[in-house]
């Protein structure tokens, strides 16, 4: 039976107060999901709401010259436009391997605080399943407690890496974001942990620490698919 991985998209499509859209990065998606497919790993997407999971415009245009996002733009769109509710998976951790959380800005307005999704990712970590996030997808796991009646984080005493305050300022969104990713993950992981990040803004950087690996921006997705491919298949 071939390894299964749960893929949770955020619901989420306008950016703070801006008035733009926003959604799911597309090549923090597509270059996994080409990772993925290659190791003949089936996948399974889910978002908060279930149904078409909003993809962010902005990062079609990004990727205008990759040929890895433009073909899975083309050729998957019913992966993202039939994902299933996140409940639907709540209590069915063992089927799958690992699961994973894309990018885009969205994440950061759902999946931070959305409850089912926490209630899952508590799940995966106790069933010790891989539990993979890149960019802005660890926004999913700041928030994230040990156990439901337990105020410690699950990533406390973590190796961690996200998408930086420096990225973000760059293309001038710090202001609309709900917290700053890299603050947030510095507080979750606490004096024990670490926030890694590139020692050049964009620059590729994925950290491993045991189950949990996560990458820090659109560049790093690729080598993030590849650590999950390593860590689920053991090459």
């Amino acid at each position: 039976m071939a390894a299964k991985i749960l893929i949770v998209l955020t619901s989420h499509d306008k950016l703070g107060d801006t008035g733009k859209p926003t959604g799911w990065y597309l090549s923090e998606l597509a270059h996994p999901y080409a990772v993925f497919k290659e190791h003949n790993i089936d996948m399974v997407l889910a978002s908060p709401n279930g149904g078409a999971a909003p993809l962010d415009p902005s990062s079609v245009d990004a990727a205008a010259k990759d040929s890895v996002s433009t073909s899975f733009l083309n050729e998957q769109k019913q992966l993202w436009q039939t994902t299933q509710p996140v409940e639907h998976f709540l209590g069915r951790a063992d089927e799958f391997a690992a699961i994973f959380f894309p990018g885009g800005h969205g994440p950061m307005f759902d999946l931070a605080t959305h409850g089912p999704t926490q209630a899952l990712i508590r799940e995966f970590a106790s069933r010790d399943k891989i539990i993979a996030a890149v960019c802005h997808g660890p926004a999913a796991l700041v928030n994230v407690t040990a156990a439901a009646d337990s105020k410690e984080l699950l990533l406390a005493g973590k190796k961690v890496t996200g998408f930086s305050n420096a990225e973000e300022a760059e293309v001038g969104l710090d202001k609309a974001m709900p917290f700053l990713l890299e603050d947030k993950l510095v507080e979750a992981v606490g004096k024990s942990g670490k926030y890694e990040k590139s020692a050049d803004k964009w620059g590729e950087k994925v950290v491993v620490d045991g189950k949990l690996i996560t990458g820090q921006n659109p560049a790093s997705a690729k080598g993030l698919g590849e650590a999950v491919v390593k860590a689920v298949l053991g090459k």
